[in-house]
């Protein structure tokens, strides 16, 4: 189907993809993996010829179907492009709320691809659309078609993404991280509608993914890429069983299951934080979420405690409450009823998405100092002056283990897990003893995720803290949480220690999760 030899691919001079040569089958389902920075991406745009203007193609060659798309470095002539574009190939983003247009409603966004590339008339392509959002499991098609991205939960935007890719039945699609920011269920659901597709349609995927557990269970063949060179390529289960080279075996030893847990220091019993009774409540109209007229209750009944150095994991789908729970928690949200008791004093959050909780117009000394700065007449003796402040701010990034160049720059040049190590020490710099992780490593690759979840352990232990932990991927709780709360729907359906929850599960719900 797609042939591609010998592709290289620079930025200012430096190989994001460096002679890189492979093809997919018809009919076949390609994974790629590794880590950020790998030039993953990068290859699946430029065969979509959708590359930054700022990269340059410096050699190698692109065959679709016979049509050279690019030769000896050289882009064919954008009508020819045009032409493969969305018709023959089509590309499903990692993020579908800042890929879709957020002032259009999402039926004309999809109807786009037949305006394009038919010559149906309105009312042909609107019940096209439909046709398309049903083949894609969204419900109530015809209702779906007017609304807007923000009306729509994470898992629905990303099924309008694949009805858009899908629409025109491509020979090709590239699905690039498709599953990143979804919870286990709706993740699951997606990666049965790729294989769906695959089975109706006969289309050949390009799955490119940072979770191996995913590639496993959807791909025929393997590529593992690093630093822009592909290391190892191969049927699925060989690479898995009989991986040739040692990068290759340190992606899968990484990957977080449920084989064997990370030993936890003892847990004391005092509690750090006791729950009794609580609702949490929005407002469902108007922006003031602290007067009490028309409210809309999100969390139901919660009661539990958090002890001293003790790891509570959190999960469930989104949308079910988490994170309007640990907002509620930490006086973001205080529409509440019942009773939130803290025995410490500034607990803190870690946010799911560094690249957008940290001010990109500050440097990251500035960054770890405001929150000392934020305490006023609070602030403790050691952290009187400037120069105080930047001593700390100086010791907190060697706890989180980065470099003291790092105290000059910007966010924007860090790496996804640099960023993510910043967040930790932002909140860990006034020396909190509760902090909420809403999904602190979610967005990062199967490596970095591992050495995250080591550094935040190993803080715990260090400066005795307790976390409650927010995930929706059920293998990294197991790794790191001393006891599980799951929840739906706002209630908390089932709580207790880990190993008892995923040997004996009791609620049908969890089940369904651990499964």
């Amino acid at each position: 189907m797609i042939m591609i030899k010998d592709l290289t691919v620079t930025f200012e001079g430096v190989p994001a993809v460096e002679n890189i040569s492979f093809e997919i089958k018809d009919g076949e389902i390609l994974g790629v993996v590794g880590e950020s920075g790998s030039g993953k991406s990068v290859t699946a745009l430029t065969v979509m010829g959708l590359i930054n203007e700022e990269a340059r193609l410096s050699g190698g060659n692109v065959v679709f179907d016979g049509e050279e798309l690019i030769k000896d470095g050289h882009t064919a002539q954008g009508y020819i492009f045009r032409g493969f574009q969305g018709n023959r190939m089509a590309m499903v983003f990692q993020e579908p709320l800042t890929s879709l247009n957020p002032t259009r409603r999402v039926g004309e966004q999809v109807e786009e691809m037949l305006l394009l590339h038919t010559h149906m008339n309105k009312a042909q392509m609107r019940e096209r659309v439909k046709e398309s959002f049903a083949d894609v499991a969204l419900p109530e098609p015809g209702k779906l078609y007017d609304k807007f991205p923000h009306e729509l939960s994470g898992g629905m935007r990303q099924r309008v993404m694949i009805a858009m890719a899908t629409i025109l039945r491509p020979d090709l699609i590239i699905a690039d991280e498709p599953t990143t920011a979804l919870d286990v269920t709706v993740q699951n659901q997606i990666m049965e509608l790729f294989a769906g597709i695959h089975g109706k349609y006969g289309a050949s995927i390009l799955f490119i993914t940072h979770d191996l557990n995913l590639a496993r269970r959807l791909c025929h063949r393997i590529l593992v890429m690093r630093e822009g060179k592909i290391v190892e390529s191969g049927e699925t289960e060989e690479i898995f069983s009989h991986p040739k080279e040692a990068y290759t075996r340190n992606l899968i030893e990484a990957v977080p299951s449920r084989m064997h847990r990370e030993k936890h220091t003892v847990v004391g019993k005092a509690p750090i934080l006791t729950v009794k009774d609580l609702s949490v409540c929005y407002r469902a109209s108007g922006n003031s979420l602290f007067s009490g007229r028309d409210k809309v209750e999100i969390v139901h009944n919660a009661s539990f405690e958090i002890h001293e150095a003790e790891v509570v994991g959190l999960v469930g789908e989104s949308g079910c409450g988490k994170t309007t729970l640990s907002k509620a928690l930490l006086g973001i949200n205080r529409l509440t009823t019942g009773e939130i008791k803290h025995y410490s004093e500034f607990p803190q959050m870690i946010f799911q998405d560094p690249y957008s909780s940290l001010n990109p117009a500050k440097t990251i000394g500035w960054l770890l100092m405001e929150p000392v700065r934020a305490l006023g007449k609070r602030v403790p003796e050691r952290a009187k002056s400037a120069d105080d402040m930047r001593a700390m701010a100086y010791d907190m990034l060697k706890k989180v283990e980065l470099p003291e160049k790092v105290f000059d720059l910007y966010p924007g040049v860090l790496s996804g897990g640099m960023r993510q190590r910043v967040s930790i020490a932002q909140a860990l710099i006034t020396e909190p003893s509760f902090v909420v992780a809403d999904e602190p490593v979610s967005a990062l690759d199967v490596t970095i995720q591992a050495e995250v979840m080591k550094l935040m352990l190993r803080l715990k232990d260090e400066m005795r803290l307790s976390y409650l932990f927010i995930s929706h991927d059920i293998n990294v709780v197991y790794q790191m949480c001393d006891r599980i709360m799951v929840m739906k729907d706002g209630v908390i359906v089932e709580q207790g220690e880990t190993e008892e929850i995923f040997a004996h599960p009791k609620d049908e719900y969890t089940k369904l999760l651990l499964a």
